[in-house]
């Protein structure tokens, strides 16, 4: 009997998911991305090598996994085509790669939209990477996007004038600069010429893979705490990140995720706006910048950086009902003679021990820390968990304690192989 496995990220973002992901892909026989779009990427580094993946799922490297891009994705086929095309240069071929025949595309004028939108908000703005996520996922809820099935039909060329004549409406309202359709329309009829071949009925193709016991790993992009539901709004992505999302994004079923693995980032960081309790605005900070690489995959913007915040983090081990814990970046804090760890909120003078609903109270919440002992060993070669020093295994152990969730795996370094594993469950 096959198992499904959820790689959730359980922060906000940027936890080394990818890594994770291409690690355990090994075992899996499908590799499914069920939510999100080019606004965000994956590092993976293994024989030497960095690879940034932003729309395709981490199991492309290995050429027997099946790689899926489901039908809670936005798509943009420039985007697609381009990655597909870096990876064939660094000499794997891709062919293992399907599309949703009901994921949503992401045209230009979404991207024209998304620019006005956060420029319109000024000093409000929430921070997006103005890739057109937002944009297409509204117009997917408003019921005026268009699906893969439609971009790779015959009635496509139709279909896209009448929906830019509506969209170039919005742009020119709102001081943007209209999207030409007959550049456009000549190389998008390209692109869906490129795509046709890859996009199949993945619903069915998952639900086969299931019936007959295959092995399946899913996979989303950014951080639970972004969630547009539960994170923290409106200072969040535009889709459903958490566990319940990938039920939507894939149409897996409520009962076809066996097991939810959180990543956990050793520390916290977070990129946009938005209130972050155990940010470090100083030195500190900058430390934990520059030793954990902390820039993004995608934007290349330099993350706001802080220590590990458990009352978030336990929020979204109930949000996603998270099973087990992987732990990454723990090297990244190597030399820290005390290692901060935010337990409680101070709120009008009471303790609090999760997540608020309100941004605003969330910035006006003070971080109550334990200070843990640190530890000055390189860990980075370390392969098993009862090697790494005394109060690693503590830090480790803390963090179980306080979250009652078994911490199963420890990444100490950014290549695949700076994997600790405590225990299989996949």
């Amino acid at each position: 009997m096959g198992k499904s496995l959820l790689v959730l990220g359980s922060q906000w973002g940027d936890e080394g998911k990818g890594k994770i992901t291409n690690f355990l892909s090994e075992k899996a026989d499908i590799v499914i991305r069920y939510q999100g779009g080019n606004n965000a990427g994956h590092t993976i580094v293994f024989g030497g090598h960095k690879y940034a993946l932003r729309l395709i799922p981490s199991g492309v490297f290995n050429e027997n996994v099946k790689c899926v891009l489901a039908n809670g994705m936005v798509i943009n086929p420039r985007a697609f085509k381009e990655e597909v095309e870096e990876i064939r240069k660094a000499g794997f071929p891709a062919k293992n790669i399907y599309i949703s025949d009901r994921a949503h595309v992401l045209f230009d004028h979404h991207i024209e939209l998304d620019r006005l939108n956060e420029e319109s908000l000024g000093s409000k703005k929430i921070g997006t990477t103005k890739r057109g996520i937002g944009p297409a996922y509204a117009d997917k809820i408003s019921r005026v996007g268009m699906r893969m099935c439609d971009f790779i039909s015959n009635e496509f060329p139709e279909l896209y004038k009448n929906l830019l004549t509506i969209k170039n409406k919005q742009i020119i309202d709102m001081g943007g600069n209209p999207i030409d359709y007959d550049k456009t329309v000549k190389e998008y009829l390209e692109l869906a010429d490129y795509i046709r071949p890859m996009v199949i009925d993945t619903v069915a193709m998952i639900g086969k893979a299931r019936k007959e016991g295959k092995n399946i790993l899913f996979e989303g992009a950014q951080g639970a705490l972004l969630d547009v539901d539960f994170g923290s709004y409106p200072y969040v992505t535009s889709s459903n990140v958490t566990s319940g999302g990938t039920v939507d994004g894939t149409g897996i079923g409520c009962h076809g995720i066996d097991d939810i693995l959180g990543i956990v980032k050793a520390y916290e960081t977070r990129v946009g706006e938005g209130a972050f309790p155990t940010e470090q605005l100083n030195e500190v900070g900058d430390l934990i910048r520059e030793r954990g690489h902390e820039y993004g995959t995608v934007t290349h913007r330099p993350r706001r950086t802080g220590f590990l915040d458990l009352p978030a983090l336990k929020y979204s081990i109930q949000i996603n009902s998270i099973s087990y814990i992987c732990l990454t970046l723990v090297d990244v804090l190597t030399g820290f003679d005390k290692v901060p760890v935010c337990t409680h909120y101070e709120y009008q003078g009471q303790l609090i021990d999760t997540l608020p609903a309100s941004d605003r109270v969330l910035r006006e919440c003070k971080p109550v820390y334990a200070y843990l002992d640190g530890w000055t060993e390189d860990i980075s070669n370390i392969k098993t968990y009862d090697a790494l020093p005394e109060n690693v295994r503590k830090y480790v152990e803390f963090i179980e304690k306080e979250t009652g969730t078994p911490v199963v795996m420890v990444s100490t370094g950014p290549d695949k192989n700076q994997t600790i594993i405590r225990e299989e469950i996949f």
